[in-house]
């Protein structure tokens, strides 16, 4: 986090945000308390923040009554550089999610960015836009972050690289596919008919090959050809045509207005299959009984103050709610993550210790080995039954087993993996939202 103003006065803002750079990024409005009431992307984070600062400027037409209420109670601007404009977006919608800005009205639902998929595991595979991945062996690109993009160019590349997006299952073995009747996309030439035997296996999985490392190119030569064309046109005064080539150039350019699928993790689209995570937890970790039981942990404070504690708990791989708790940190000062994780694992399993609770097969921390240590320690402290402990680090997404000495690096579309991020984010979310209900609480002068 960058440059923050604890002064209350306008001008001070704004003498701060002229130092800010002219690069994309997020900016965060935050009250006398650090409390953040809004979260913003910009292009430019300079003009941007200031625009809300300006003397003459009149917010109340321009943005509305609540922007202006939440001006008067800015004291300090925050802001996150970001690599790209797309990053801003993907990062923007993370955090709103995660901490519930009360003055961000978009962005708190279970929206999603979606995904272009191809279902690479099936002989003739399908290509959708999707923001609920079926298959945890798709090859997945995005998320993107214009759904309206994404279907246009859909469309340019099917008539370039004539995939099916039909959802018929088609097998190759199957002899009675020649007097199957093809789609209409087979007679415009924008598949190339699988279902009806119209290609090979072979030659439709060569399309999809090209496709995908279309995808991963700079799709040089599609441009390059598209580009041609639209000179051509242009230059035989085809004006309609030349706009089309146009409008194709620059649909292909946006493809790279996306996240990658490890770094902009949305756990909610994908969330694993809880019945193939478990199954694969267990034998992951060796235990003779099956995993049903996960819980979840994480610490929030800022710069030490109004810590607190959160638990989620999973049942069969899916959020059991009734099982969440929040604790309040009463014994650690300062900043501690530890010695935070320490109280609240033998606040949390003193009564599960009394068999007045269930107790875990599996113990989740969000952190890194350091912290799993920690709560190895409160565990071996309690003289308790050690449930197996696990921890997954953030941004590598690395994940440290206790007991074992090098860390687990699991694939992106793992469903052990997709579980543990799930997890992991579930308490985060649960522990920044406790946070801050505390520090308006504070501020209300409540208890």
């Amino acid at each position: 986090m960058a440059k923050r103003v604890s002064k209350k006065r306008p001008e001070s803002i704004r003498e701060l945000v002229r130092g800010f750079p002219s690069v994309s990024g997020l900016y965060f409005m935050k009250d006398a308390d650090e409390k953040v009431l809004y979260v913003g992307k910009a292009k430019n984070l300079r003009s941007r923040v200031s625009s809300y600062f300006q003397p003459g400027s009149n917010l109340a037409e321009s943005r509305g009554p609540r922007i202006v209420e939440m001006v008067h109670k800015t004291a300090s601007v925050d802001y996150i550089q970001t690599e790209s404009e797309v990053d801003a977006i993907l990062q923007e919608a993370r955090l709103i999610k995660d901490i519930h800005p009360p003055y961000n009205s978009n962005l708190k639902d279970a929206k999603t960015f979606p995904y272009l998929e191809i279902t690479t595991r099936q002989a003739f595979p399908g290509v959708y836009i999707t923001r609920n991945p079926q298959d945890s062996k798709s090859r997945m690109f995005g998320p993107f972050t214009n759904v309206k993009d994404l279907r246009a160019v859909m469309g340019v590349l099917q008539k370039i690289y004539r995939f099916r997006t039909c959802k018929l299952e088609i097998r190759d073995k199957d002899d009675k596919r020649r007097f199957f009747r093809p789609c209409l996309l087979y007679s415009i030439k924008q598949c190339s008919g699988p279902c009806a035997d119209r290609v090979s296996k072979e030659s439709y999985k060569q399309q999809i090959k090209d496709l995908v490392k279309f995808l991963q190119s700079k799709r040089s030569t599609v441009l390059r050809n598209l580009k041609k064309q639209m000179e051509a046109a242009s230059t035989d005064q085809d004006f309609e045509a030349a706009a089309m080539y146009r409008d194709r150039v620059r649909l292909i350019e946006n493809l790279d207005k996306r996240g990658t699928v490890e770094g902009n993790v949305q756990p909610e689209v994908f969330a694993a299959d809880p019945t193939e995570a478990m199954t694969k937890l267990q034998a992951i970790l060796k235990s003779p009984q099956p995993i049903r039981i996960i819980e979840g942990f994480d610490i929030a404070h800022l710069a030490g103050s109004d810590t607190v504690g959160a638990m989620v708990q999973f049942i069969d791989g899916r959020p059991f709610k009734n099982g969440y708790r929040r604790f309040k940190i009463k014994t650690v000062k300062g900043v501690d993550d530890y010695a935070c994780l320490k109280e609240v694992v033998a606040r949390r399993y003193k009564r599960a210790m009394a068999g007045q609770e269930l107790w875990p097969d599996v113990v989740l921390i969000d952190g890194g080995i350091g912290q799993l240590h920690a709560v190895g320690e409160a565990f071996e402290q309690m003289d308790a039954l050690m449930p197996n402990l696990v921890s997954i680090a953030k941004k590598e997404e690395v994940i440290f087993i206790h007991g074992q000495d090098e860390p687990l690096k699991l694939p992106g579309n793992s469903a052990v993996r997709k579980l543990f991020q799930f997890v992991r984010d579930e308490s985060h979310r649960f522990a920044q939202h406790y946070h801050h209900i505390l520090r308006s609480k504070r501020v209300l002068g409540e208890s």
